[in-house]
């Protein structure tokens, strides 16, 4: 029977998580959804130097946020867990006993002073085959003298053993197969005594094995350590059920030069975490996705397409087409340049397909926040006009206020440019027939209006940019009888009156000028 499908996404939580470790997990999850298999977090905190209060929470919220469940979590728990790597601390001992017991690995004592002796006097050091044996450890002092040392308490750490002249095939489902040898690895350290806690290469593997992971799929700066991972499960006999490997392309700047930081996002106006963060030590602020109006849907196909591509012309994907299109042979093995653009686009294709009552209760809090009182049927009417106009709910305000308060001001390069001589007696005109109209919905008011200016041989647009003068403040805005249909009869007549009181006066003191 085939084993069922178990990817984990694994984050350390050192700060916020990277929009980088989104997509990662973004495409853990899809491949575990489309093969009927398990999406689990799993938090590797064995870095206690590292640290950040609130990061595991920060990780959790952004998966609510976004609609990825974890089929087990630290808080959903599991029958693999604890599923954090701190918790597991007897567990990790007794595979660093049996890769001393098997020779596979040693313990050393050189302390940080030695280490950077060591660094000084050999060029280009590396702690591994070539030079292991000139160090102190329990492959150079006898087991006497090592035995004494640890009696004594001495801080050490284990190293693994990798003998040179081994090759080491790492099968990639992206890249192929990459072969290394064995001869330019270092002896890496996989656990230290100071916290009793193991290092991410160990505790990685052990982990994988145990909780039956069966497929890594990772970011491509973990391709490195590749080989080291095949290294251990050999070590540990575990090579028959070693998962398969995935190493995504990188995210890169949206020059294309180099990974992208939180720099160029504060360069280039961008964020670069899903939700915004606040650092614990600094009180620094760094703005995220949600709070700057990004839809989580809209994330989630923009990150999809950052290394990925269905090999069509589709480019909107629900959740569960993307679950359904998703594969790795159609994942690129060049870095993925972050287009900040694309993003937006993407937000502004969301929105669009928004319910407009949807819409409209995201855009109620800002009403309420400016003190406009309004129906939430108003409201949603305003919304289904102006939202072709945005690429945030934020926008919705500047790109509707005139549907909700009266012109303060006018625009003095609409009013030099269409409220000529004959405007006001016109503007005066246009009152009176609104006036009379009883059916004020939108088509019946552009009917009566269009017939008025053709019959009196007004200058079209002259005529309605002037009257879009007086209700909206300038030039700009939707559908003009959607306009006044929207704010009634009432107040499209009364802006109307106060523009023919007003906008003479200011044009004949810009006239003056």
């Amino acid at each position: 029977m085939q084993q069922k499908t178990r990817v984990r996404f694994a984050p350390s939580p050192t700060g916020p998580l990277h929009i980088g470790g989104v997509r990662t997990a973004l495409y853990n999850y899809l491949y575990a959804k489309q093969t009927g298999g398990d999406f689990i977090l799993r938090i590797e905190d064995t870095d206690t130097t590292r640290f950040v209060p609130g990061a595991e929470e920060y990780i959790q919220e952004t998966f609510n946020w976004m609609g990825l469940s974890f089929d087990e979590s630290p808080s959903k728990g599991g029958k693999y867990g604890p599923y954090r790597q701190s918790q597991r601390k007897e567990i990790y001992k007794k595979y660093v006993q049996e890769l001393l017991e098997k020779g596979a690995a040693y313990i050393a004592f050189d302390t940080p002073e030695e280490l950077e002796k060591a660094r000084t006097e050999i060029p280009n050091f590396q702690y591994d085959a070539s030079t292991r044996h000139h160090m102190r450890n329990s492959l150079t002092l006898s087991s006497e003298e090592t035995e004494s040392l640890l009696a004594a308490g001495a801080q050490y750490v284990v190293r693994i053993k990798v003998e040179p002249g081994h090759e080491i095939v790492v099968h990639d489902m992206i890249r192929g197969d990459v072969s290394i040898n064995s001869s330019v690895l270092d002896d890496k350290v996989i656990y230290k005594s100071a916290d009793e806690l193991p290092t991410y290469h160990l505790a990685n593997i052990v982990d994988d094995h145990l909780m039956e992971i069966t497929h890594v799929i990772r970011g491509e700066e973990w391709l490195p350590s590749a080989p080291l991972h095949v290294w251990l499960y050999r070590s540990l006999g575990w090579e028959e059920t070693m998962p398969c490997f995935a190493h995504l392309p990188l995210l890169l700047k949206p020059e294309g030069n180099g990974k992208l930081s939180k720099r160029d996002g504060d360069r280039l106006g961008f964020p670069v975490f899903p939700l915004k963060w606040k650092d614990p030590s600094s009180g620094d602020i760094s703005s995220g996705y949600r709070e700057s109006g990004y839809l989580p849907e809209a994330v989630i196909n923009f990150l999809a397409f950052l290394g990925w591509n269905p090999g069509t012309e589709q480019e909107i994907f629900s959740l569960e087409e993307l679950i359904a299109a998703f594969s790795f042979e159609r994942c690129s093995k060049s870095g993925a340049k972050f287009d900040v653009e694309k993003a937006k686009w993407f937000n502004h294709q969301y929105i669009l397909r928004l319910p407009d009552n949807q819409l409209a209760a995201l855009f109620m809090p800002i009403l309420e926040e400016k003190e406009i009182k309004v129906t939430p049927e108003k409201v949603t009417r305003i919304v289904s006009l102006v939202k072709d106009r945005i690429h945030f709910v934020k926008e919705l305000w500047d790109q509707s206020a005139y549907f909700f308060v009266a012109p303060e001001r006018y625009d003095e390069k609409t009013m030099r440019k269409r409220w000529k001589n004959d405007t006001t007696e016109q503007m005066q005109q246009l009152a009176d027939l609104l006036r009379g109209i009883e059916d004020f919905s939108a088509e019946n008011q552009e009917h009566i209006v269009m017939d008025w200016i053709q019959q009196n041989q007004f200058h079209m647009g002259n005529t309605m940019n002037a009257f879009r003068l007086a209700i909206v403040g300038e030039g700009k805005g939707v559908h003009m009888f959607h306009i006044t249909e929207v704010i009634g009869k009432d107040e499209t007549i009364k802006r109307l009156e106060r523009a023919i009181q007003l906008i003479p006066t200011l044009m004949e003191n810009l006239n003056k000028l």
